[in-house]
């Protein structure tokens, strides 16, 4: 059997668990039958041992009956978009609306979409005190809504907040259907692009109190479980990992990253800017909290590229404008230190960010600008190593290594140029002449004396 086909089996054996706790609610409710619905049923169907990701994850997460019953509740329109239409045109035949069942119609999905009050009403019916019981299933401190698995979308303006649609996260939904969890896309939901790299320890060149800061941060990621919950420091810890990476450009911030992520198993996506800030109020905010809820509980790594556009210094506040800049930077401020994974904030200058997020980096790492034996080191790495191709000699690049100061990315710059100067002209050689043209066109870049 496919994974797919053991999935699909699973979730139905639960909707049918589901559609019989319905059936037996609404007939219960109308005194057709006095047998209270069971939920404890379904544990007949965890209890079966498949290896579905739902019952895998239900064992797992050791739910309850009841949260069960949520959580299939929440799913099925997703997998069965006439589950719930289907059952209320066979169980309620008399005309008119049943406001206890609770639910809503969506706007561009024309089925029934299950609320808080559904799911209150299928485990409690008007048993006041069992509905008072089951309503903790939708706070804030319950696993649904830390794990950002399951929660209630906001109520209409003085209305009943479990009138809220009942929602699924999508990672979540990937999982039991698709039996593995999707890296996002980028898009105004989810304003960060995964990036990877091919290189290695091997190819990254930094000065060693630089390599030291860096394992720091590989060992808050290897035993930060144990830190927090064996050791119980998450008392007196904030969760996650706040890091500031600044220097020159080029010096290797954004390839650090990578390593990092690489050598401990962990996706990197970087934070495109330009799709956080906006100019109208509130929207700022509202980018920020939809990339930290999808990354929440995620082993990723937030990567903030020329982060002083974003966590900059406060102004004075002269005007209304002023004013909102500045709680934005508090709302960034609030959003990172709750944050349970690694993120890292990479700029030029230091001096660009503002002091009040600096106090709370538990790392401020420096990238300097390479030294002589570090570009002899670069230069070595980044020309090509094809057999029959020649290189300049050892000599020749400890004299580039001393006379020019230039950064890695730089000389990656140099490689590249040279590298296709000789295909263009045929030959198996890349010279010392080309080395120094591709430096100065460097130069010429950055508006340096060559």
């Amino acid at each position: 059997m496919t994974p797919s086909e053991k999935n699909a089996l699973a979730v139905n054996q639960y909707l049918n668990f589901l559609a019989e706790i319905f059936r037996q609610r609404l007939k219960n409710h109308f005194a057709q039958d006095k047998k209270l619905p069971k939920a404890s049923d379904v544990m007949k169907i965890v209890s079966a041992r498949d290896d579905s990701e739902l019952s895998t994850f239900i064992r797992n997460q050791k739910m309850s009956p009841e949260e069960i019953t949520v959580l299939i509740l929440a799913l099925a329109p997703h997998v069965r978009p006439a589950f719930f239409d289907s059952l209320i045109e066979q169980n309620l035949t008399q005309s008119g609306d049943f406001p206890q069942l609770g639910g809503i119609r969506g706007k561009q999905f024309r089925g029934f979409l299950a609320s808080g009050e559904t799911a209150l009403f299928l485990l409690a019916g008007d048993e006041l005190h069992k509905r008072f019981e089951f309503s903790r299933l939708f706070s804030s401190e319950h696993f649904f809504a830390q794990k950002n698995l399951i929660w209630l979308d906001d109520a209409e303006p003085g209305e009943p907040p479990l009138s809220g649609k009942l929602e699924i996260g999508r990672d979540y939904l990937e999982l039991f259907i698709q039996g593995k969890i999707s890296r996002p896309k980028m898009s105004m939901d989810f304003p960060a692009e995964y990036i990877t790299t091919e290189l290695t320890d091997d190819d990254l060149v930094l000065a060693s109190s630089t390599n030291r800061q860096i394992a720091e941060l590989e060992n808050w990621i290897k035993y930060q479980d144990t830190l927090m919950n064996d050791w119980n420091m998450k008392r007196r810890l904030k969760p996650g990992y706040r890091s500031l990476f600044h220097g020159p450009p080029g010096t290797g911030k954004t390839l650090t990253a990578l390593i990092i992520g690489k050598n401990t198993g962990r996706d990197v996506f970087r934070i495109d800017l330009s799709m956080v800030v906006s100019k109208f109020i509130g929207e700022t905010e509202k980018n920020l909290s939809q990339l930290f809820e999808r990354a929440k509980n995620k082993d990723w790594i937030l990567f903030f590229d020329e982060a002083d556009a974003l966590f900059g210094k406060r102004t004075n506040v002269r005007d209304a404008h002023d004013k909102y800049a500045n709680q934005e930077v508090a709302y960034l401020l609030q959003r990172i230190e709750n944050h349970d994974g690694l993120v890292i904030l990479a700029s030029n200058f230091k001096s660009n960010i503002d002091d009040a997020f600096i106090r709370r980096f538990q790392s401020v790492v420096y990238f300097p600008p390479p030294t002589a034996g570090e570009r002899l080191q670069l230069w070595k790495k980044t020309l090509p190593s094809n057999a029959g191709l020649q290189l300049p000699s050892e000599a020749d690049l400890s004299s580039i290594a001393r006379k020019y100061e230039i950064t890695g990315a730089g000389i990656v710059n140099v490689v590249q140029y040279c590298c296709l100067e000789s295909l263009a002209n045929n030959s198996n050689e890349i010279t010392v002449e080309q080395i120094k043209t591709g430096i100065e066109r460097e130069y010429q870049k950055e508006g340096k004396v060559f």
